[in-house]
């Protein structure tokens, strides 16, 4: 038991040296992202029919770091103004893959195989995806036929030359930070009393090769929620324990792409048929190249030495680069998750004290944040928005506006409303 207790934070430690440097890197790439691609960008790309928006929203949706909790409203925004379903289908689909900051971790704790493997499956799993559903669908777009316009007090318009520098620093080293930490940490915790507490190779006879590994890992990934960047650590721990690396990729694809919230969700905002062919394809495409990843190890095309083992340390990164790099990530973690809830004084009497606060249940991140502050803000007679992620409410005031229409809005994007 002592050599347990010890064992855990050692092996916490070893991955958050490993990480730490990739990790910061794909911050910093996230957020200039952010600075300069908003939601407007993106919507204007995906209407119209045909194969084009299908391929804008698949790659538009590979890079940016966007969580299966966050891509649902940014989806059904879209969704409203204007984009197809097959579309919307893509960007959903290849979005909670990957990232920029998951594909950086991915590189730094499994290895270049791993790294482009999961984008490509990102990339098929969307294209495939959204094809499907504007097959079955058709391309109709969504509910908003003409511009609306945006909030007054700037939620979801593009930052101006200016402040961009400043946004991407405040998104890439606080935002991201703050709407990844606890998965992230939840991640790399579980993954440290795995490699502690299970002997290395322990499932290899059982569940180490063959189809069997890849079919529990699909159906342990589909209905759990993990951020695919908290997802690498757990696959590298599974890889410890002797899960194959196709099946561990399994989880990758899945783990971030599919959970019960979201499958509703999609239910809601695309309909049934969209929502099978969603689960459907994320199911067989995972499978598929789970399956080929072990084909080509099996047949010794890529060599097992490129992946690293749990506690095994990379000779990439010196190591005293990665232990500083390791103390800024603990850093920026607690100021991530510490700061929103110090007292704030000095807090003067605005008009938004006298607003009118709806109760919005689901927000988990910044960008269902947004999502929301935009919704509400786009609603005829609002004058001025604020939301309070860590309360989970919208306040708002104006004159005019139809309450009900404001809620009808919100919970278009999948959450629920209260008073």
């Amino acid at each position: 038991m002592i050599d347990f207790l010890l064992k855990v934070p050692h092996e916490f430690w070893y991955l958050m040296k490993e990480m730490s440097i990739y990790l910061i890197l794909g911050f910093a790439v996230a957020g200039v992202l952010s600075a300069f691609i908003s939601p407007e960008i993106i919507e204007r790309h995906l209407g119209g029919r045909g194969q084009k928006p299908i391929w804008k929203a698949t790659l538009f949706g590979i890079p940016l770091p966007l969580c299966s909790c966050g891509v649902i409203p940014v989806a059904a925004s879209l969704r409203q103004h204007g984009a197809s379903k097959g579309s919307t289908t893509s960007f959903l689909l290849s979005t909670p893959q990957t990232g920029v900051d998951s594909i950086l971790v991915t590189w730094g704790l499994l290895g270049p195989i791993f790294a482009v493997f999961r984008p490509l499956a990102a990339l098929v799993t969307g294209l495939v995806g959204g094809t499907v559903v504007s097959a079955f669908e058709g391309d109709a777009k969504g509910g908003v036929s003409e511009p609306v316009e945006a909030c007054n007090d700037g939620c979801g318009e593009m930052p101006t030359e200016g402040n961009r520098f400043r946004n991407a620093l405040v998104y890439g080293f606080y935002t991201l930070p703050r709407d990844i930490a606890k998965a992230l940490i939840f991640g790399m915790a579980v993954a440290a009393v795995i490699s502690a507490a299970i002997p290395a190779n322990y499932f290899a006879d059982s569940l180490g090769s063959g189809p069997l590994g890849l079919i529990v890992m699909m159906l342990v990934g589909i209905p759990i929620y993990v951020c695919a960047t908290g997802s690498v650590p757990l696959a590298l721990a599974m890889i410890h324990m002797g899960i194959s690396p196709g099946a561990a990729l399994v989880f990758l694809i899945t783990g971030p792409a599919t959970n019960t919230a979201t499958l509703a969700t999609v239910w809601k905002i695309l309909g049934k048929r969209s929502a099978i062919v969603y689960l459907l394809v994320v199911a067989v495409f995972a499978i598929l190249s789970g399956w080929l990843l072990d084909f080509l190890f099996t047949q010794n095309w890529v060599q097992a030495e490129w992946m690293p083992a749990m506690g095994h340390e990379h000779e990439t990164v010196p190591s005293w680069l990665k232990i500083g790099g390791a103390w800024a990530l603990v850093a920026m973690m607690l100021v991530a998750l510490v700061w929103p809830r110090l007292p704030k004084s000095g807090k003067k009497e605005t008009d938004m004290d006298k607003a009118i606060t709806l109760k919005v249940n689901g927000m988990t991140c910044e960008h269902c944040a947004g999502s929301v502050r935009r919704a509400v803000g786009e609603s005829p007679g609002v004058s001025e928005v604020q939301v309070d992620l860590g309360k989970g409410q919208a306040s708002f005031n104006g004159s005019g506006y139809d309450l009900a229409q404001i809620r009808s809005s919100i919970e278009a994007l999948g959450y629920s409303v209260g008073d």
